[in-house]
């Protein structure tokens, strides 16, 4: 594990990226390790004590334990739940990295690891002339791929896998997380993905109802 923080990406919208990052965040919690989520942009938000809140970056603050600034831990939180660059732009609201990175060093002088939680697939970008590399490469993080189980996946991961390595960004390794309940009872489906993949598998989170 990273000393300091880490990225997480996913090889698409809803395969999961939240529930491996909450996972994350408790398990290193119960190895006594002071921690923060962040989800530097979000679409899909709802107002909630006339403020704009995520689920997602909500989640992250209930697994983190976390008393932070929410503005710290979602910085662009943007109502309508479509890709981020549509619903920034929707909004009039422009994506820019300087807001991103002070908000993280906030959360970084608060913790020994902070866990930073990307949007949709690894080439989803934040915004028309801004990719999550960029992000990754401002803040100095090594990559987490969260492949979801599911038909398509090892496509899907050996894409990924070789996009973060060509933007030279380091790739720890990845984590499959089922999300589809009873696909690969036998294990032979993740075994082919763990044959096929270059970086080392990091493990298999189980099927989880919503």
């Amino acid at each position: 594990m990273p000393e300091t923080g880490m990225f997480v990406t996913g090889t698409d919208t809803g395969i999961g990226k939240t529930h491996a990052s909450a996972a994350l965040l408790r398990a290193m919690r119960l190895a006594d390790r002071r921690v923060q989520g962040m989800k530097p942009v979000a679409s899909g938000c709802e107002r909630i004590d006339g403020d704009w809140r995520n689920e997602d970056a909500l989640m992250l603050i209930d697994a983190a334990s976390s008393d932070t600034d929410y503005a710290w831990v979602n910085p662009y939180a943007l109502p309508t739940p479509t890709a981020p660059q549509l619903a920034a732009a929707e909004e009039g609201v422009v994506i820019a990295l300087p807001v991103i990175t002070s908000a993280y060093r906030q959360l970084a002088a608060q913790a020994d690891m902070v866990l930073v939680e990307g949007v949709g697939g690894w080439l989803a970008p934040l915004s028309d002339d801004l990719d999550q590399s960029d992000l990754v490469h401002a803040l100095d993080l090594p990559v987490l791929l969260v492949v979801g189980l599911r038909l398509g996946c090892i496509n899907h991961a050996r894409l990924s896998e070789h996009s973060i390595r060509a933007s030279g960004c380091r790739l720890l390794g990845w984590l499959g997380n089922a999300v589809e309940p009873g696909f690969d009872g036998d294990g032979r489906y993740f075994g082919a993905l763990q044959r096929s993949m270059r970086s080392p598998c990091l493990g298999r989170l189980p099927f989880q109802n919503a």
